[in-house]
C-alpha cells in the first residue's frame, strides 16, 4: 500500500494582526492575522522545522529521497534540498531535489515522491515551505503568510493511502515574479479566477471523481486551495460539495502560504481524520493536481510533534508593521556601527558540516560526557581522543543563565544570549530567538531551532539557535 506514513507542519511564532495595515495605510484590511517568519527564518529553515515535526517519533523512519518545494527559494542557483538534508542529518546517499517556481510545486513534489516510492527507491520525505513577499499596500502583502508542511511517504505503516490522482497542466498568467524580483505580481482577479482557477481545478477534481466512481458527497474532507476563502467556498459549492467538509484555508489564522498552503491544510485534515475518511487534495498553479487519500486505522496512532493545531496555538501577537518591514528589508535604517559580516568560508563550512548543520558535538566513550563543539580531551575525565559523534539537535535543554543585550545590533532587539544545560549532559552558549523577554527565566525549558544567522556576499549562513519551548504539544 502506497501512502503517507507521517506528517508534520511548522508555523512561525510571530503573528501580524491585519488591522495594523488599516492603522498604517488608513485603508480597509481583511480580518484575522498572518504568520510572519522571523528575520532569521526563510523557506529552508521552516522546511527543516516542519520535517523535524514530521519525524518527531523516538525512532525516526529512514528515508532515501528528499524533495523540497517552494516558490521562494533562498538561492537562484544552489540546491536547497541539500541544506535541508544536512540539517536533518540525512545519509549522503539520499536523492535530493528542489521543486520550485510554482504555487503547485508542493503537490508536484508529493506526486514525484510517490513515484519514487513506487519505483522501489525507499521512503520519500517531501518538505514544502514558502515565505512570499508582496509589495507594501498590495493585496498580496495582506493575505500572504509564512509556513511549511512535511510528509513522509512509504509503503508500510501507511496512515493515509494514495487512492488516485489527476494532473492538469495549463499555461496561464495569474501570479508571477521575474528573476531577481522581490514582489509577487498578479493579473486582474476576474480573469484568472473565471478562466483559470474555477475551470482548471474543477476539471481536475471532476475527472478524479469520475475515475474513481465517486460523488462529491462521498468525500469526507476537501482540501481545496483557494486564492481567498470566498473563491474557495464558491468553487466547492459549485462542484456540489457540502461546505462543511471544506478544510479551513488558514487564511485568518496563518495567512495564504503560497506553495505550502494546501500541504498545510492537508496536514490539518489528517489531524482530524478518522479511519476510512476520504480526503481530496486539489491545488492550483499553471494547472491543478487532484490527489485522493483514504485514512487507515494507523491514523489513530500517529501524532506529529506539534502539527498545525499546536503551532497555531503557540504564538506571539503584537508584531508591529514597522518591525515587519525591517525584517523583510523594506525599511531603511541606520546600519550597525560594527564591521560588516564576512562571507562564510566554503572550506570551513565543508569541514564543520555535521557541527554546523546537524548540530553534532562529541561524547566521551569512557565517561559518557557530552561536549559542544567536539573536543579531543574530555572535560570530565581528561581522556584523550576517546570521543564519538553526539547530536544535540533533539535534546531537551534548560537555561542555566542568560544575558539580555540592548546595545548590540539586532533586527529583533534586544539580543538574548543563553547558557544551556542539556538533558544527559553538555553545556553551550548560544543566541536565543522567538523570545518574550518578560518570560525568560533560569530553569525554563528551551528547544533548538535551525535558523539563518546572516547573509554576506550572497551566501546564507545557517546555524542553530535556542528558543523557549513552544506550547501547543
Amino acid at each position: 500500500m502506497l501512502g503517507i506514513v507521517a506528517y508534520g507542519a511548522y508555523i512561525p511564532f510571530n503573528r501580524l494582526d491585519r488591522k495594523r495595515y488599516k492603522e498604517f495605510f488608513g485603508e480597509p484590511a481583511p480580518p484575522g492575522e498572518k504568520a510572519v517568519a522571523n528575520y532569521d527564518e526563510d523557506s529552508v529553515s521552516m522546511a527543516v522545522e516542519a520535517a523535524r515535526d514530521c519525524l518527531s517519533a523516538p525512532e525516526k523512519p529512514p528515508f532515501n529521497v528528499l524533495y523540497f518545494a517552494t516558490s521562494s527559494p533562498p538561492y537562484g542557483e544552489k540546491q536547497s534540498a541539500a541544506t535541508v538534508a544536512a540539517a536533518l542529518d540525512s545519509p549522503r546517499q539520499v536523492r535530493a531535489g528542489d521543486y520550485t517556481c510554482s504555487l503547485r510545486s508542493g503537490s508536484g513534489a508529493l506526486l514525484a515522491g510517490f513515484d519514487a516510492v513506487a519505483s522501489g527507491a525507499g521512503n520519500a520525505l517531501v518538505t514544502v515551505a514558502d515565505c512570499r513577499l508582496g509589495a507594501p499596500q498590495s493585496q498580496w502583502e495582506q493575505i500572504s503568510g509564512d509556513g511549511a508542511a512535511a510528509f513522509l511517504l512509504g509503503s508500510e505503516k501507511v496512515l493515509a493511502s494514495l487512492e488516485g490522482h489527476v494532473s492538469i497542466s495549463a499555461e496561464l498568467l495569474s501570479q508571477w515574479r521575474e528573476p531577481g524580483e522581490r514582489f509577487v505580481r498578479g493579473w486582474e482577479e476576474r480573469f484568472y479566477i473565471s478562466r483559470g482557477y474555477n475551470s482548471i481545478v474543477r476539471s481536475a477534481v471532476e475527472e478524479l471523481l469520475k475515475k474513481k466512481g465517486l460523488k462529491p458527497s462521498d468525500i469526507n474532507r476537501l482540501v481545496l486551495y483557494g486564492p481567498s476563502p470566498r473563491y474557495q467556498m464558491a468553487l466547492a459549492k459549485s462542484m456540489g460539495f457540502d461546505l462543511a467538509v471544506v478544510q479551513d484555508s488558514l487564511f485568518s489564522t496563518a495567512g495564504q502560504a503560497g506553495a505550502a498552503n494546501a500541504p498545510m491544510m492537508l496536514a490539518a485534515a489528517l489531524e482530524e481524520a478518522a479511519p476510512g475518511d476520504l480526503i481530496l487534495l486539489a491545488t492550483f498553479g499553471e494547472g491543478s493536481d487532484a490527489i485522493l487519500f483514504r485514512a487507515t486505522e494507523k491514523i489513530r496512532d500517529f501524532r506529529p510533534g506539534r502539527g498545525v493545531k499546536g503551532h497555531l496555538a503557540s504564538k506571539k501577537t503584537g508584531l508591529n508593521y514597522n518591525t515587519y518591514l525591517k525584517w523583510r528589508q523594506l525599511l531603511e535604517y541606520e546600519p550597525p556601527r560594527r564591521p560588516d559580516f564576512i562571507r562564510p568560508s566554503a572550506p570551513a563550512m565543508f569541514r564543520e558540516l555535521k557541527k554546523k548543520y546537524a548540530f553534532y558535538g562529541s561524547l566521551c566513550t569512557r565517561c559518557a560526557t557530552p561536549q559542544f563543539p567536539r573536543q579531543r580531551v574530555c572535560v570530565n575525565c581528561q581522556a584523550r581522543d576517546e570521543m564519538r559523534e553526539y547530536c544535540f539537535a533533539d535534546k531537551k535543554a534548560r537555561v542555566a543563565t542568560y544575558a539580555i543585550d540592548y546595545l548590540t545590533f539586532s533586527q529583533d532587539p534586544p539580543t538574548v544570549l543563553g547558557v544551556l544545560d542539556f538533558q544527559g549532559g553538555g553545556r553551550i552558549l548560544c543566541e536565543m530567538t522567538d523570545c518574550d523577554i518578560d518570560k525568560i527565566e533560569i530553569g525554563m525549558e528551551v528547544e533548538m531551532s535551525f535558523r539563518k544567522l546572516y547573509t554576506a556576499g550572497g551566501v546564507h549562513n545557517y546555524f542553530w539557535k535556542a528558543r523557549p519551548k513552544r506550547q501547543g504539544v
